[in-house]
């Protein structure tokens, strides 16, 4: 059974151009927020900022939204559940 799930999930991957991958293996990062990240590591933020403030802004929006989710939502939510 669990060969089955496998072989359809990477089939549905496959046509989605291996999105779902990405996305589990980078714990719901898009790809412009890991390509974000890099440019952050190798220029700093002060001139990453300066390059495109733009793109800046909407990379701290996706990492907020993200890491509410993930660290303070789901949390809550477990907890309310189990309690």
């Amino acid at each position: 059974m669990s060969t089955w799930i496998k072989s359809r999930f990477l089939a549905f991957d496959r046509k989605v151009d291996g999105a779902l991958t990405f996305f589990f293996k980078h714990y719901g990062k898009t790809k412009f927020m890991v390509a974000m990240s890099k440019k952050a590591q190798y220029l700093g933020l002060e001139k990453l900022f300066l390059k495109g403030p733009k793109a800046f802004v909407y990379f701290f929006l996706f990492y907020l939204v993200r890491d509410t989710i993930l660290y303070i939502i789901i949390p809550i939510c477990f907890a309310i559940w189990v309690e």
